[in-house]
């Protein structure tokens, strides 16, 4: 085995993907699935399974798992094992991967059926991360190619490439490895005092009164700026321009319209009048960016059609090649038999199995749009990173077609009911493991694993949580019960109402139709369609954060314009740095998420210091602290 000191400048682009070298040379023949990696990959799934459960069901929010896995992954081998394995930690880091991914799609359709008053079965739940979690699976496969080899150097896979920084500093350790581990040290730090101990807040905003009291924030976290950096400006800027158009121009439209109104309008069951502005995004507006979601997606698959068939077709001749030379190379994925079985076999059960019961007509909808949004979820990872994909408005989507689809069929009610949401969960799933395959298999390319290898391992991470979060869902429900306070599953809480809406005849299809025509807009006039998507999708807090993180980028672009070496390297120690950040902001996270779930508050900075604390410019000079240490840290040249 050969290893490097470090990644090379061509895993960031500049070259094609087929001439790209990885990081290990692929003419070796090192161990990958490992009995230790698979059970240690196993136990990270599911930890992170559990506290991404809570977690999402209290804020609905996840925490990515695949950075901090892969820190974990890398000291075990080395400080426990004593093995120095950057493909056995690849392999670890992307089977504890799955957890946060099943664990995100279960918590935002499963709950709404307790949320009808319905029971929950763990067999059902589990069953359906199963079922979704295979299609997620082999649905990138004929994709996998062209995501990550052709499309090189365009689609940056932010956590991906993150990932990939992590596993080889570890390895190699050196100043690489200091770098992110100060990076994941200030991103701890900042996010225990902010998130954890509540000295000050993680979200400031201020009101425009003027503007029918429309809202300015930022969420002031070191993990988004990290994102921000990695992704650059170009992306960010479509993103917080789909923002500024929701929140400075939908919402101010939608409050002066209906101010004058004496009754609430559907959704709210609060006069508009008496809404903030973040309500009329969660009640309007995300139906809105839930629209141009599906079209930016029915778009990108439309023009990803010619790649889909030439993958398919390599991925035949990759079944026709000889076993023999199919084993002496890493580039190796799970055959294409495999997948049109897995497909057939998923259909199969979805349609016989009585516990399912979604039929014939379910069954088909429930592979066709998990291929769909399973290819467009796996590019778009890709823009924006696992951590702001938008699975939960591609579900929307899909929900708002099922539940249509099932109404026209005579399946209404609470069964009809039923099999939308099993259906819809079955396909979060396979959006939501689609994701965060993508974003190994990425990792698995720049490091120089096997892809076959990892699809497998990932598989059995989907089949450990399957199990456990399932039985967590329950055992919270239990505990404190789903849409409690304590447990409020807000995207679980929308889906319920998508569902409904559509079989009561009482869905809004105006907002989702503005949507489309916003997407058909950007389309025409040459803007992408689906970052500027995701900014009508997300908060602007989220996206004016990622901005501010790719603006540290663009200057330290432009102070190092001159001199090509120098950029180089500086862009490299900003890459390592951010990809620290977005560790450690992600370890605190689910370190807070334990003292949560154990039902220990830890917020002592509100009581202590409340004036300071809840001050919005006592988060804003810090986040500027912040965000000035990560410019002078970037920007200050070394001579070694």
């Amino acid at each position: 085995m050969s290893e490097k000191k470090g990644l090379s400048h061509e895993a960031y682009g500049g070259i094609e993907g087929k001439d790209y070298k990885p990081y290990i040379s692929n003419n070796h023949n090192v161990p990958e699935l490992t009995m230790s990696s698979l059970i240690i990959g196993v136990i990270f799934a599911i930890v992170f399974g559990a506290a991404n459960t809570y977690l999402g069901l209290k804020v609905g929010l996840t925490i990515s798992a695949s950075i901090p896995g892969a820190i974990l992954a890398t000291g075990i081998l080395k400080g426990v094992l004593r093995r120095n394995n950057t493909i056995e930690a690849n392999m670890i880091q992307s089977i504890g991967a799955m957890g946060e991914s099943v664990a995100g799609a279960l918590i935002f359709t499963i709950p709404a059926i307790v949320l009808w008053g319905m029971d929950l079965d763990l067999k059902t739940i589990a069953i359906i991360a199963l079922l979704g979690g295979l299609l997620g699976i082999l649905f990138i496969v004929p994709v996998r190619k062209f995501l990550t080899v052709e499309e090189h150097g365009k689609l940056i896979y932010p956590e991906g490439m993150a990932t990939s920084e992590i596993l080889v500093t570890g390895s190699t350790g050196g100043q690489g490895f200091k770098t992110v581990i100060e990076g994941a040290l200030v991103g701890f730090v900042y996010k225990f005092l902010s998130g954890g101990l509540r000295f000050w807040k993680e979200s400031p905003e201020w009101a425009i009164k003027p503007l029918q009291g429309a809202v300015i924030g930022v969420d002031a976290l070191a993990s988004l700026v990290g994102v921000g950096y990695i992704v650059g400006v170009d992306i960010a800027k479509y993103m917080l321009a789909g923002s500024i158009a929701a929140w400075f121009g939908l919402i101010p439209l939608i409050k002066y319209i209906g101010s004058g109104l004496t009754a609430p309008l559907f959704l709210s069951t609060k006069l508009i009048s008496q809404m903030s502005a973040a309500e009329v995004w969660s009640e309007y507006v995300r139906y809105i960016g839930a629209g141009a979601v599906a079209t930016g997606g029915f778009i990108s698959l439309i023009k990803s059609i010619p790649t889909i068939i030439s993958s398919f077709k390599a991925a035949i001749v990759g079944v026709q090649s000889s076993d023999e030379n199919v084993s002496k190379t890493t580039d190796e994925d799970i055959p294409l038999k495999w997948i049109i079985i897995g497909a057939l076999t998923v259909f199969l059960v979805s349609w016989i199995l009585p516990i399912l019961d979604v039929g014939i007509i379910g069954g088909i909808m429930v592979v066709f749009f998990s291929f769909f949004f399973s290819v467009v979820s796996a590019r778009m990872v890709g823009i924006i990173g696992v951590s702001n994909n938008p699975v939960s408005g591609m579900t929307i989507a899909t929900l708002l077609f099922v539940s249509a689809v099932l109404r026209l069929l005579g399946h209404i009610g609470n069964a009809g009911m039923m099999k939308a949401i099993i259906i819809g969960a079955m396909v979060c799933v396979a959006i939501s493991v689609a994701g965060g395959a993508a974003q190994n298999m990425k990792t698995t390319f720049i490091i120089g694993g096997t892809p076959k290898h990892v699809q497998i391992g990932m598989y059995a991470g989907i089949i450990a949580t399957s199990l456990s979060v399932g039985a967590i869902i329950i055992l919270l429900n239990n505990t404190y019960g789903i849409g409690s306070q304590e447990l409020a599953a807000p995207q679980a809480t929308l889906m319920s109402m998508v569902v409904k809406g559509v079989m009561t005849g009482n869905l809004p299809w105006i907002l989702v139709i503005i949507g489309v025509a916003f997407g058909i807009m950007c389309e025409l006039i040459g803007i992408p369609v689906l970052p500027f998507a995701l900014g009508l999708y997300l908060r602007i807090h989220l996206t004016l954060a990622i901005f501010i993180g790719g603006i540290v980028r663009l200057l330290i672009d432009k102070k190092f314009r001159n001199d090509e070496e120098t950029l180089k390297r500086q862009t490299e120690r900003g890459i390592l740095l951010s990809s620290g950040l977005v560790a450690g902001d992600a370890l605190t996270g689910i370190i807070i998420a334990v003292f949560a779930a154990l039902g220990i508050n830890i917020g002592i900075g509100s009581s202590l210091i409340p004036r300071i604390a809840n001050s919005p410019v006592t988060s804003i000079i810090l986040f500027g602290i912040l965000l000035i240490w990560l410019y002078r840290f970037t920007s200050k040249t070394r001579t070694s």
